[in-house]
């Protein structure tokens, strides 16, 4: 595997701070979300950073390279435009679903609005390495992809995380965007150990790093990007750099920005965390783990056949349907009436929706959103879905809160309960990198689920406006 380049310190771009980053100094290169942008009428400020030398990563959210269909072609050459125009050495994407059903099947066809987790399971590997080839032949540049922040564990995993990356990196040569975040949110959610997660990648696969900030209400971890960078997270990131230098290391921001100096203080941070890091004695970048990591279950490596995508697809949509209406949508059970789409991918679940977590086993959790989907195991008699899937019962939030009130998700604000049934609404229709006259890509064909935005979005997508300003304009559906 070929060295990554040096990206060095980094910061997320967003309009809303772009004339801080511009002025911020120490800035070696910035991530801009990829769906929010258009080749052919780049934001002014992100020019003049490449003009600068700043380097420019588009960072995808829609791709849902774990899901059980393959990459759809069109986001694909849509993410390779955006690389292309912007000189990149690199794009991201997430090991992630975002969207269920269609003809595997043969249901409708449901958008997440979020960042589902992928089941750490045989099959699922074969699914998402096959998907990650298809992407990395379709790509110009490297793709990397990183580990998202979950609500829920699968029944049945087979790998830990660290495990499910190593497989995933060594079958298909991908780059891994660690998020330290992520892991913080998973450890105090889950109950994972980040520092065995740590023990058990590749290291030598990392093309960067994102640290971002949260917040713990009632034992569970907010990983809202819209708070400080907490010291927990800060040394998850100090233990990685003792063990790797890390290629760069990113700052994300999406909400709540503060004033230029708070933003440049955080960056500081970051940077010392991985200065005290590597004073222990880092290797250097690219150098392999000194520990292998212990090996999953053994099974010959195999493609992902028709077969092994439609287990997946069952699985997937069931939890989807249950998600976004309480009911099952697969094998012959009745979706639920609405579903949501939009260009991009919302909050990872369990990680960035500020006000509405459970922890792994779903237990129910106070000071949540109103209709946010928490989920607990499903009695031994609950017979909603087909037997051999995922149990899950949708459990109504024990009152709310004010904070967490996001914009909807890139089209879709995920809102179990929200709205009664049949209340769906045709989302804008447009192609795939369709770009509106401020230069964000134009929400793609999908519904939107009524209802508020509730700590289930993506506030980094600022095509959500787009959806927002189309539900003020809607028409019912006949």
């Amino acid at each position: 595997m070929e060295r990554m380049p040096r990206l060095g310190t980094g910061i997320g771009w967003r309009p809303e701070i772009a004339d801080a980053v511009e002025g911020m100094p120490g800035i070696d290169w910035v991530e801009a979300v990829s769906e929010n942008l258009c080749p052919g009428h780049l934001p002014e400020s992100l020019v003049r950073l490449r003009e600068r030398g700043v380097t420019v990563v588009p960072h995808g959210v829609s791709l849902g390279l774990g899901g059980a269909e393959r990459p759809d072609p069109g986001r694909l050459a849509a993410l390779a435009e955006r690389a292309e125009a912007l000189g990149s050495p690199l794009v991201t994407e997430h090991i992630a679903f975002v969207r269920a059903g269609g003809p595997l099947t043969a249901s409708r066809r449901l958008e997440a609005g979020h960042l589902l987790p992928v089941p750490r399971t045989r099959d699922a590997l074969d699914v998402l390495c096959e998907n990650v080839r298809i992407a990395q032949d379709a790509l110009p540049v490297p793709l990397a992809v990183e580990n998202i922040a979950a609500l829920l564990a699968w029944p049945g995993e087979e790998m830990t995380e660290g495990q499910f990356l190593y497989e995933l990196a060594d079958r298909t040569g991908v780059r891994l965007l660690i998020d330290v975040a992520n892991l913080h949110t998973n450890h105090v959610n889950r109950g994972e150990d980040p520092a065995e997660a740590l023990g058990d990648l590749p290291l030598e696969a990392i093309a960067y790093v994102h640290v971002a900030g949260g917040f713990e209400r009632d034992g569970v971890w907010h990983d809202s990007h819209a708070h400080p960078v907490a010291q927990p997270v800060l040394d998850i990131l100090t233990d990685l750099a003792s063990r790797v230098a890390p290629p760069g290391v990113l700052l994300e921001r999406d909400e709540n920005f503060p004033a230029a100096g708070e933003l440049e203080g955080e960056v500081a941070a970051i940077r010392t965390a991985v200065e005290k890091g590597r004073a222990t004695g880092a290797p250097a970048v690219g150098s392999r783990a000194a520990t292998p990591p212990r090996p999953g279950p053994a099974r010959a490596a195999t493609g992902a056949g028709d077969a092994v995508r439609q287990r997946l697809a069952l699985d997937q949509t069931a939890l989807l349907s249950a998600l976004v209406a309480g009911t099952a949508g697969a094998r012959g059970v009745r979706p639920g009436a609405a579903g949501c789409a939009g260009p991009g991918a919302g909050r990872e679940a369990g990680g960035r929706g500020r006000e509405g977590r459970a922890r792994a086993a779903g237990v129910p959790r106070r000071g949540v959103p109103d209709g946010f989907p928490l989920l607990r195991p499903a009695a031994a008699d609950d017979r909603r879905l087909p037997p051999g899937r995922p149990r899950l019962r949708r459990v109504a939030a024990a009152g709310r809160t004010g904070a967490g009130r996001g914009r909807a998700a890139g089209g879709a604000a995920v809102v179990a309960g929200a709205g009664g049934a049949g209340a769906a609404l045709a989302a804008p229709r447009g192609p795939v990198g369709a770009c509106d006259r401020a230069g964000a890509a134009a929400p793609l064909t999908g519904r939107v689920r009524p209802g508020r935005a509730n700590g289930t979005s993506h506030p980094h997508n600022t095509a959500s406006r787009n959806v927002n300003r189309a539900w003020r304009r809607r028409k019912p559906l006949a």
